[in-house]
């Protein structure tokens, strides 16, 4: 990126730093990080730009296009979903779900993976599911994963947090068990998914979920992407870019990070 200025590559310049120097106090003075709840543990973050703004645990959907649009498309996306199910389940179909983490596993939880690291994943029918791609690649995803996750009836994630300041995660509800049982909790604030509607979270702050129905299960499009909200076009393109070189790393060193059917 020989032609930015020196100017917009400062936050930029913090991330690297956090990255060489985790405990660069940086992150530990960044007022924008403060949260005196203690539901956003600074000691988990492994991945930090200095300077975004103020967050919070829940963010309006409504405010991005990129959500909108998914919801306006709800229904294509359903069946979109159904023809990958129904392809998988064809003679010579290939399960492509899989438990992204060992917490997944044991949780219930799987993830048809459309996406990884922001890139298509080689053989993935991506012709039967046209809308969906097209909308997934409107956004900056981030390097972790963008497809479709099952929840098992009566099982659920773990607390937990994500550690990268840089991403946000939103989820639009696919098939939610009737009553609106499913729920997810972000800090201290429980929301639930409803059919056709996004959530959209910050997962730095504490986060679980749970699927209380004795035996519907609950599906979501989740989608991990860059903060749009509070960086710069040219900050996503650099954090792309070294997302994309530590991937070839890891390949080259052998290491399946997010499961065998994807490195």
């Amino acid at each position: 990126f020989p032609n930015v200025p020196e100017s917009a590559l400062g936050r930029v310049a913090g991330f690297l730093r956090h990255s060489l120097n985790p405990n660069d106090l940086t992150l530990a003075q960044d007022e924008g990080f403060t949260d005196e709840s203690g539901f956003r543990p600074r000691e988990h973050i492994h991945a930090y730009m200095p300077g975004l703004e103020k967050t919070q645990p829940f963010h309006d959907a409504t405010q991005l296009e990129f959500c909108r649009q998914l919801s306006a498309n709800y229904d294509t996306i359903l069946k979109e979903y159904q023809a990958l199910l129904e392809d998988m389940q064809s003679e010579n179909g290939k399960d492509r779900f899989q438990s992204v983490t060992s917490m997944n596993y044991d949780s219930g939880w799987k993830t048809l993976v459309l996406f990884y690291n922001g890139h298509r994943i080689e053989g993935f029918p991506y012709h039967l599911c046209p809308v969906t791609t097209k909308l997934l690649e409107s956004m900056p995803l981030a390097g972790r994963i963008a497809g479709f996750n099952r929840q098992q009836p009566k099982t659920g994630i773990p607390r937990h947090t994500d550690g990268n300041n840089m991403w946000l995660t939103c989820q639009m509800g696919l098939q939610v068990p009737e009553n609106n049982a499913a729920y997810i909790t972000v800090a201290d604030e429980t929301r639930r998914w409803a059919t056709g509607e996004c959530l959209l979270y910050d997962t730095t702050y504490w986060h679980e979920t749970f699927n209380e129905h004795e035996t519907q299960e609950r599906v979501v499009l989740h989608v991990d992407f860059f903060n749009t909200l509070s960086m710069t076009p040219v900050e996503i393109q650099i954090l792309q870019y070294i997302y994309s070189l530590r991937e070839q790393f890891m390949k080259a060193e052998g290491v399946a990070k997010v499961g065998a059917q994807i490195l």
